[in-house]
This record gives structure tokens, C-alpha cells and sequence, in this order.
């Protein structure tokens, strides 16, 4: 591991112990988790990811409209009119 060094406000410094704290981890393991996350939410995905997270999308929607597919320039036309 980097040794690195930060600088926190008091009210960084309060928030971060008592969330290590009720994690039942020590400060630097909750600032390492935290930083994970906040790359990992960051990361673009690679072209597999964007295929599975498109396909997974069919289908989630439903206008009760069964021309959509053909009259879907009618339909845009009209919401933006609105």
C-alpha cells in the first residue's frame, strides 16, 4: 500500500470516525472503500457492459400504445409540443 496523507474539515473528520465507527472498521479502510466506490460509480464501461446494460432494457417500458414502434416521430412530436 501508498501511505498518503489528506487534510478533512473538523465535520469531515467527525462524519468519517463515526461512520468507521458503526462500520466496526478503522478510518482508513472506510476512506479506501469509499474512494472504490466513488471510481467504480466513475469507470466507463467497456462495450460488454454497455451490450448487457442495453439489452436488459428491453422491454421495461410500457405506453400502452401498440404503434409506437411505427409512429414513434407522431408521438416525440407531441410531447414536445405539450
Amino acid at each position: 500500500m501508498v501511505r498518503k496523507q489528506v487534510r478533512l474539515t473538523d465535520e469531515q473528520a467527525r462524519m468519517v470516525e463515526t461512520q468507521a465507527a458503526m462500520q466496526h472498521i478503522s478510518v482508513a479502510e472506510l476512506i479506501r472503500r469509499t474512494i472504490d466506490m466513488s471510481l467504480a460509480m466513475r469507470a466507463t464501461p467497456d462495450a460488454t457492459e454497455l451490450r448487457k446494460r442495453a439489452l436488459a432494457a428491453i422491454g421495461c417500458g410500457h405506453s400502452g400504445l401498440g404503434d409506437v414502434s411505427e409512429r414513434h416521430d407522431d408521438y416525440l412530436i407531441d410531447t414536445y409540443a405539450q
